[in-house]
């Protein structure tokens, strides 16, 4: 019987992730999904809304071991959807390692990312399988650059890009795009990048570079920030023995929304988890911010305009190809449509779910894999074709 375990499984990301495993999309069978959360309502919620008789929910605290070893002995696959900065990524992971169950993560902004891989050689001598940072900024993005990669014969640099851009009247209440904790971690944060051939930190909110982009972009300022692809892209095989000396990864928010989280960072949100005293109290100031944000959405949610979210991820290869320089560039477009409406985020928790139904049913690669060393693109693009993502590939 195929098991899979989701920790954080009624979460933004992870409701996502348990739409798309069980929906008409699927390439893989499974009889039991373990949705695991700490919050028995939300997980009472979402199985009473998609009422399909493989999900089971489990009560779920990350810091109890016995627990966590509970939820995941036995699975076919470990999916931990718990946000990075929760700060159990690593006992989630080592957990995974000695239940001998292969494990996937969403990463995100490369905290963990460097220890991670220093844990190869163990997963790959107990016979497991990792792939870290699987969601939409890491997971597909790596893809691209492997898509990238392949079309060189010599690489000179890779830039990678995020962007989003909203359509329709502006929404007077802020909603984020992800965890509060990332997006303020990506702002208020320095960044790895890879520039002139080694590991550079930048300062937050650095590299700014304007690009013009197809409607409805237009005209738009991308920025770094701290993520995981520049500690896994530029090592990997098929890359970083291409020559690589520069890889950089930028980022850009709908303008009004960009101002909201610049500003909050002004404010001094940026330290979220170093505790303030509040009448005696120590208060970290993300939890004040998560209650007021998820409050305003819920007292105003009939002043919210209907809205449309345009995504493009692209990544440009410079080098050579086939003896003369050569340019690459390939990019994801996600524009709106209606298969995505119950989603918070469908790029991030789709590409999760994917990532997840092609290790159940991919060959073992024992180790401890980015998304880039791991997938073969041309079975992820079919994936992506089929949820509606456009996939556009330019050689020059």
């Amino acid at each position: 019987m195929t098991t899979i375990t989701l920790l954080g499984g009624a979460g933004l990301m992870g409701c996502g992730i348990v739409r798309d495993l069980i929906s008409d999309l699927a390439i893989c069978e499974f009889e039991l999904l373990r949705v695991c959360d700490a919050s028995p309502e939300r997980m009472a919620a979402l199985l009473a809304e998609l009422d399909d008789p493989r999900l089971e929910a489990h009560r779920f605290d990350a810091a109890q071991p016995e627990q966590l070893r509970t939820l995941i002995q036995g699975a076919d696959l470990c999916i931990n959807a718990v946000p990075t900065l929760a700060g159990f990524q690593m006992s989630i992971f080592e957990t995974a390692l000695a239940a001998r169950v292969p494990y996937m993560d969403l990463g995100g902004l490369g905290v963990f990312t460097v220890e991670q891989k220093g844990w190869h050689q163990r997963f790959v001598d107990a016979g497991v399988t990792a792939v870290i940072g699987t969601g939409g900024d890491p997971g597909l993005s790596n893809v691209l650059c492997r898509a990238v990669a392949d079309e060189l014969d010599r690489i000179d640099s890779i830039r990678l890009y995020w962007a989003a851009e909203t359509v329709g009247p502006e929404n007077p209440v802020l909603v984020p795009p992800y965890s509060v904790s990332t997006v303020l971690a990506e702002y208020a944060r320095p960044s790895t990048q890879f520039l002139d051939g080694r590991h550079v930190e930048c300062a937050p909110m650095t590299g700014v570079e304007v690009l013009d982009l197809p409607d409805p972009f237009g005209e738009i300022e991308f920025m770094y920030s701290p993520h995981s692809e520049p500690l896994t892209v530029p090592l990997a095989q098929g890359i970083g023995d291409k020559g690589i000396r520069d890889f950089t990864w930028k980022l850009h928010l709908p303008h009004r929304e960009h101002e909201a989280w610049v500003g909050l960072v002004k404010a001094g949100f940026g330290d979220f988890d170093d505790p303030v005293q509040v009448d005696g109290r120590a208060v970290k100031p993300l939890d004040v911010l998560n209650a007021v944000i998820e409050r305003n959405i819920e007292r105003n949610r009939q002043r919210m305009p209907e809205q449309e979210t345009h995504e493009i991820h692209f990544a440009i290869g410079v080098g050579q190809r086939k003896g003369a320089p050569g340019t690459v560039r390939c990019e994801v477009l996600v524009r709106p449509d209606d298969r995505y409406a119950h989603y918070v985020d469908a790029t991030t928790s789709m590409n999760a779910s994917i990532a997840a139904q092609l290790m159940l049913t991919s060959e073992a690669m024992p180790g401890v894999w980015a998304p880039e060393e791991f997938f073969d693109v041309k079975r992820y693009f079919v994936e992506l074709d089929r949820r509606g993502f456009q996939v556009r590939t330019q050689i020059n």
